[in-house]
């Protein structure tokens, strides 16, 4: 039985694999700063209408800046040289993808509060 080779070695392998996580945060980083905006819209027309008012729109905010710094971190580690540079720079993007996400879903028990139980 022949063993199967792989096309790459492990560290080009791994080399890729930073880069894939690095192309991901981009993207969704990117798609939830549009999120964030269009709720923050959403939330500011049913203030108007309820007459209430909620800390919702404002954490969302932060969560589209926090977002936003993910998104441009993790395309400076795709664009840097060095692996130990974008490896860094890419784990710093990571941590702020993660409390951004769980910052919105804080930000999403605040609206499911805000709009059914006021």
């Amino acid at each position: 039985m022949s063993k199967v080779k792989p096309l790459v070695n492990n560290s080009d392998s791994k080399t890729f694999f930073e880069e894939d996580v690095c192309v991901h945060i981009f993207t969704v980083s990117a798609a939830m700063v549009g999120v964030c905006l269009t709720v923050i819209g959403l939330i500011r027309v049913i203030i108007t209408i309820r007459k209430i008012d909620t800390l919702a729109d404002d954490l969302l905010g932060v969560d589209a800046v926090m977002f936003l710094v993910s998104c441009l971190l993790s395309y400076l580690a795709l664009r840097s040289r060095g692996y130990r540079r974008m490896h860094r720079i890419e784990r710093i993007a990571d941590g702020i993808f993660i409390m951004a996400i769980t910052l919105m879903v804080i930000v999403c028990l605040f609206i499911v509060y805000a709009i059914e139980f006021i």
